[in-house]
């Protein structure tokens, strides 16, 4: 027969799990401090600091200039010329390195060879060289025939009348990108299960539909981050065209009125600002679409006991080592009336 206090408790037990919650205290959370880490923080801002006001009273940046310059018709124009090249050339690309991406995961031997010489050839000579040699194009194909081979050709034109520099500069980038944009294509393609295309040939799906409708947009998660690198890099390789030769592009253009003016740094620092001002909205615009396709993914969380208010207990699955099972801990009811009939002893 066991004794039992003015608690209720019996002598030498453990108390209750109620009476132990409501007596325990909260758990006081000291933050650590890094001094060091406001040192460092306060030096960085020291320095940027330090760099703005000197670069703001230094003559050679010559600030006037860049901002008579700044919104020069001759530049804007050059700007948009810039844009057009950047959108053109990676349209082609996507497209043309989706058709490499999948020629490169074919059964079928000769067409997956191909792909991967297209890739070695493109990715492997410099970008400067591949646009140097499309602006020699026509001395190496004189004319663009159409017709059979061997045979008097039915149409005829002059590379030179066909194919004009803004023409070239395109076909050269796209080209060159399409080798890059197979490749991340690729990628995204394999990061899919192969058990969805499966569950797909089951359902009696296509292979268009399956690819439209369960393989593409779950790939896009993987495809899109690199692909807006692609077009940002794309953006500034557009300064390259002048091996073409292209000279109506920002850089180009700038670096034309700078040998006018006999003044360099400014017409750098304008040019700089406009391709600062087109690579921030394309950030912007890669932040969305990734936000978009990649809804869905790491919002599940796994199950986090959360401390009962009333009583401070831990509610959950706690797992036993050894048992092969799980024990669910309950919280005890404190409003419910005692059905022991011992005062809570046992």
């Amino acid at each position: 027969m066991s004794t039992t206090n003015v608690n209720g408790a019996a002598a030498g037990s453990t108390p209750p799990l109620r009476e132990a919650a409501s007596t325990s205290e909260p758990i006081k959370a000291i933050r650590l401090r890094h001094p060091w880490r406001v040192v460092f923080a306060v030096l960085l801002v020291a320095i940027f600091a330090f760099f703005v006001i000197d670069a703001a009273f230094r003559p050679a940046y010559d600030w006037p200039a860049v901002g008579k310059y700044l919104f020069d018709r001759r530049i804007s124009m050059a700007a948009l010329v810039t844009i057009e090249l950047t959108v053109f050339s990676m349209v082609i690309a996507i497209i043309l390195g989706v058709i490499l991406a999948v020629m490169r995961l074919s059964p079928n031997p000769v067409v997956k060879s191909v792909a991967w010489f297209y890739l070695w050839i493109f990715r492997g000579t410099p970008v400067y060289v591949q646009l140097t040699i499309w602006g020699l194009i026509s001395l190496i194909y004189t004319s663009i025939d159409i017709g059979l081979p061997f045979m008097t050709p039915w149409i005829s034109f002059s590379t030179n009348a066909a194919l004009n520099t803004f023409t070239l500069a395109v076909i050269g980038l796209a080209l060159n990108e399409a080798a890059y944009m197979a490749e991340i294509v690729r990628a995204g393609l394999l990061s899919v299960d192969k058990g969805q295309e499966e569950a797909s040939v089951a359902l009696g799906m296509s292979w268009s539909q399956t690819m439209t409708r369960v393989i593409l947009p779950q790939s896009m998660r993987v495809i899109i981050p690199p692909t807006g690198n692609e077009v940002i890099s794309m953006l500034k390789t557009t300064s390259l065209v002048t091996a073409v030769p292209f000279s109506l592009e920002l850089f180009t253009r700038s670096r034309d009125i700078s040998a006018e003016t006999f003044n360099p740094i400014p017409l750098l620092i304008v040019a700089s600002i406009w391709y600062l001002f087109f690579t921030s909205i394309l950030m912007v615009g890669q932040y969305f679409l990734e936000k978009r396709f990649s809804r869905g993914v790491g919002d599940r969380q796994t199950d986090k006991d959360d401390p009962t208010p009333s009583t401070g207990a831990i509610t959950g699955v706690v797992p036993i080592v050894g048992a092969g099972q799980a024990t669910v801990i309950v919280p005890p009811k404190t409003d419910a009336p005692d059905t022991t009939g011992d005062g809570g002893a046992r």
